[in-house]
C-alpha cells in the first residue's frame, strides 16, 4: 500500500485486547475503540489503547465480528498473497497426513487454518469454496486462493458455493453458486470406502457433512442388529451402519435429501457394499413418538439433528429438544443397545450435552455407559483458545 494510502489502524478496547492476548482471533464491534473504522474488507493494523501492536487483521464494516486476526505482526497488503499461499500449503499438507480411506475432506477450515472467513471442501475431483467475509470476497484475494488451490489440485474443478444469508450479513453483492474453474459441478466421492453422489449446485452448507467422517466409521464399529438413523440427510450414517446391521431404517424430513440417499444406496449396493435400507420421509420427533408408543425396539439408534441452538439465548430450548429426542431413543433401545447421539450446536457445551443425556437416562429408568466422546474429524481441527472451532459433539453410549 502506498504512503498516500496507509494501512488503517484499529484500536481495540481493553476487553478486546485481552481477548486477543488470550489467543482468540476475533474482536466484536462493541470492543472497538470509539470511532474505529476502515474500508470494507481491508487489511488493518490492530493496537491496544496504549498504542501497542497486537497484529494485523481483516476488517468487516458490516459484521458484528469486526476484525479477524490474520497475523501477529504488522504486515502489508503486498504480504497477503504469499501469507495466504503459505497457509493453504500448510492446510493441504496437514490433510494429506490426516485423511485415509477417503478422497474427500475439508481442506481449509477458516480460523482453525488461520484463514478466517474461508472454507474449502474437497469432494474427489471437485473443490467447493465458500467465502464468509468481505476480505476474501476481494477479487485479488479470491484469485490468490483459486490459484493456490489449482496448484495443489490441478485436475480439480472449483466452484464457489454461496450462502445467501452470509452475503447479506456481510453486505456483499448478490451472487449465485457457480463454477470458477473447470467444467464439473458434480462428482462421486468416497468416505471410509463408501461412495456418495455430490452435486455442488444443490444440498446443504458446502454439501455433505464431512465433519462426521470419522464418526461414521466409529458408529459402524459399535453398531449391530436392527438400526434406526434419525436425520439421515443423504445417508451418511445409514450407509455405514448397513455394513454391520441386519436392517437399517433411515428417516429425514427432506424428500430431496432422501432421493439422493437412495441414489447413494444404489451406488453402494452395486458393489455389494451395504444391505437394504428403508428410507422414510418424516419428522423425527413425531416418528420417534409414534414408534415408541407402538413398542418398536432397536439395537442401534443414531441421532444427528441440525443445530438446535444458533445463539446463547436458544440453549435452554435446545437442551429440551435434545432431551426429548434422547429420552425417546433410550426407551426404544434393547438391552445392550448402542446410542450414537450428536450435537453440532456450538453454544451447547459437551458438559451440558452429557448432563442432558444423563437426565434423559434417569427419566428413562436405564443405565448408560459412555463408550466414546468424539468431535469433528481431524480435517476440522480445533484451534486452542478459539472455542467456536470445537462445535461438534458425538457421544457413543451403550445401554447396560
Amino acid at each position: 500500500m502506498s504512503p498516500s494510502n496507509p494501512i488503517p489502524v484499529i484500536t481495540v478496547s481493553p476487553r478486546g485486547g485481552a481477548r486477543l492476548r488470550a489467543g482468540h482471533v476475533w474482536v466484536y464491534r462493541s470492543d472497538l475503540a470509539k470511532g474505529a473504522d476502515a474500508p470494507a474488507g481491508s487489511l488493518v493494523h490492530v493496537r491496544d489503547e496504549r498504542g501497542r501492536t497486537l497484529g494485523s487483521a481483516l476488517y468487516s464494516s458490516a459484521s458484528q465480528i469486526a476484525i479477524r486476526m490474520i497475523s501477529p505482526d504488522e504486515i502489508t497488503e503486498a504480504d497477503l498473497p504469499s501469507l495466504i499461499a503459505d497457509r493453504i500449503d500448510a492446510a493441504v499438507e496437514f490433510r494429506k497426513r490426516d485423511v485415509h480411506d477417503s478422497d474427500s475432506c475439508r481442506v481449509i477450515f477458516s480460523e482453525a487454518d488461520l484463514l478466517p472467513g474461508l472454507i474449502v471442501d474437497k469432494y474427489n475431483d471437485l473443490l467447493s469454496l465458500q467465502v464468509l467475509t468481505q476480505a476474501f470476497d476481494r477479487a485479488e484475494l479470491r484469485q490468490s486462493v483459486v490459484d493456490c488451490l489449482a496448484r495443489h489440485f490441478p485436475a480439480a474443478s472449483i466452484l464457489e458455493r454461496v450462502d445467501v444469508r452470509i452475503r447479506e450479513l456481510e453486505q456483499l453483492s448478490a451472487r449465485g453458486t457457480h463454477l470458477i474453474r473447470g467444467d464439473r459441478s458434480s462428482t462421486i466421492f468416497t468416505v471410509n470406502g463408501a461412495r456418495f453422489h455430490y452435486d455442488g449446485l444443490s444440498g446443504q452448507k458446502t454439501g455433505a457433512f464431512l465433519d462426521q467422517r470419522e464418526n461414521y466409521a466409529a458408529a459402524a464399529g459399535w453398531a449391530h442388529g436392527e438400526a434406526l438413523d434419525c436425520f439421515t440427510y443423504q445417508g451418511g450414517f445409514a450407509l455405514h451402519l448397513a455394513r454391520k446391521c441386519d436392517r437399517v431404517t433411515a428417516l429425514d424430513i427432506s424428500r430431496a435429501a432422501l432421493e439422493v440417499a437412495e441414489q447413494n444406496e444404489a451406488l453402494n449396493q452395486s458393489e455389494h457394499r451395504c444391505g437394504e435400507i428403508e428410507w422414510i420421509e418424516a419428522n423425527a420427533f413425531d416418528l420417534l413418538k409414534d414408534y415408541a408408543t407402538a413398542g418398536r425396539r432397536y439395537d442401534t439408534i443414531v441421532l444427528d439433528p441440525p443445530a438446535f441452538a444458533k445463539t446463547k439465548r436458544a440453549v435452554a430450548t435446545a437442551l429440551k429438544g435434545y432431551k426429548e429426542l434422547n429420552l425417546r431413543a433410550l426407551k426404544m433401545l434393547r438391552p445392550g443397545g448402542i446410542l450414537v447421539t450428536c450435537s453440532c450446536s456450538f453454544h451447547v457445551s459437551e458438559a451440558e450435552f452429557l448432563e442432558m443425556l444423563g437426565s434423559a437416562a434417569a427419566d428413562a429408568g436405564c443405565r448408560v455407559r459412555v463408550l466414546e466422546k468424539r468431535g469433528a474429524a481431524l480435517d476440522h481441527p480445533v484451534l486452542l483458545n478459539v472455542p467456536e472451532t470445537a462445535y461438534l459433539k458425538c457421544i457413543i453410549a451403550k445401554l447396560i
